[in-house]
């Protein structure tokens, strides 16, 4: 099908479509299978004996005059709380759709430019062995290089069309021409707007040399007609806790190493720093750096999500993950984690992150990395 099916289609607006040829990471890595009284007295005559009286009722209780106390969550005139972080931004960037990048991540295409301003990472493992990354971005006004941008699989469109992202990629899978196509996500595909909306660098060989910068982001949003500002009615993905009471998962297990299961390739984990109160991200062997700064990725959250999944019939290669149908989690702060289910109401909405009494958690304020889990790989994922 694959093949066969981008070989018919027809190129559609600003989607576009071009296949792109899996990427492996080895031969022979394979995957096995969700809240008065008034006062009164009797008037008495000097003749008459005096009336009895009653007791003069109580003087009515006032409260006391209580100083007004600004609202925790109030912000100066113009800030708005981050969808992706949870923490003051400028109106001007925290109420315009983000964009969903799609990122390689693969050895020779390391380190990643730009990477550390995506609020929220998805890790999530593709063909051959190997992980691609999803990074939303709010803040990128003076972004000069955002990638490398790599090719979109379909479980990556309901993970951005829940943020109301619109979602850059270069090239996709054919079984992501449908989703695509459809009038659930606004996406910008290098492979119609190649020159007008991305770059290439001669650092590095194609397919890993492919960039988008702040001006290419506009230029795409210009060229598609989309609209910048979030959908009526949207009000975030994440919940967050307020700076002054952190989330503390006190009664949660020791989660100072995070290693997920089944990543082959890069063989990932991130260790917590107390004195930052982050998790550095580390991979290949080495800590995972920001071409742009030299510095290393840190997290104030991550969540490991747990998916059902098969291979399509017709193509061993490519996986068919399901982050629609719900299973089983695990949020990691602050040295803590705890289990979690996730669902969505709606395959195209947002995904709420359950605790075991049933409450939605909240997040630390800052930058998140989810990991998708393919879950016969749940017992291979190290938490301690």
């Amino acid at each position: 099908m694959g093949i066969a099916l981008l070989g018919s289609m027809m190129l559609f607006g600003c989607r576009k479509i071009g296949e792109t040829a899996p990427e492996t990471a080895s031969a022979g890595t394979s995957y096995v299978s969700e809240e008065t009284a008034g006062e009164s007295k009797t008037e008495t005559k000097a003749t008459e004996p005096p009336a009895p009286t009653e007791d003069p009722a109580p003087e009515p209780l006032v409260p006391e005059a209580i100083e007004p106390t600004p609202a925790e969550d109030a912000l100066p005139e113009g800030m708005v709380k981050s969808y992706l972080t949870g923490e003051p931004v400028a109106e001007v960037q925290g109420r315009r759709r983000p964009v969903a990048v799609m990122l390689s991540n693969i050895i020779s295409a390391c380190p990643q430019s730009g990477i550390s301003r995506a609020g929220v990472i998805y890790e999530a493992p593709v063909e051959g062995g190997i992980t691609r990354l999803m990074g939303l971005f709010e803040n990128y006004d003076d972004l000069e290089k955002i990638g490398s941008v790599r090719s979109c699989r379909e479980y990556y469109v309901y993970l951005a069309a829940g943020f109301d992202a619109l979602y850059y990629h270069y090239g996709q899978a054919a079984y992501a021409i449908p989703l695509l196509e459809s009038d659930h996500i606004d996406n910008v595909n290098g492979m119609e707007y190649s020159e007008q909306v991305y770059y290439r660098t001669s650092d590095r060989p194609s397919p890993h040399n492919a960039y988008l910068d702040a001006a290419g982001i506009a230029a795409g949003i210009d060229l598609c007609g989309y609209r910048t500002s979030y959908k009526d009615g949207y009000d975030g993905f994440f919940q967050f806790a307020s700076e002054t009471e952190p989330e503390t998962l006190e009664q949660g297990r020791n989660a100072a190493y995070v290693a997920p299961g089944g990543y082959f390739h890069n063989n990932p984990w991130f260790s917590y720093d107390e004195a930052s109160g982050t998790y550095l991200r580390y991979q290949f062997g080495e800590p995972q750096i920001d071409e742009m700064t030299q510095e290393q990725l840190a997290v104030k959250n991550i969540i490991v999500q747990y998916c059902s999944w098969k291979k399509y019939d017709d193509n061993a290669e490519y996986l068919d993950i399901d982050v629609v149908n719900g299973g089983m989690g695990t949020y990691i702060t602050s040295g803590k984690a705890i289990d979690v289910r996730w669902s969505k109401d709606d395959p195209w909405g947002v995904t709420k992150y359950r605790d075991s009494n049933g409450e939605e958690i909240k997040l630390n304020l800052g930058k998140t990395w989810v990991l998708i889990v393919l879950d016969n790989y749940a017992d291979e994922t190290e938490i301690r």
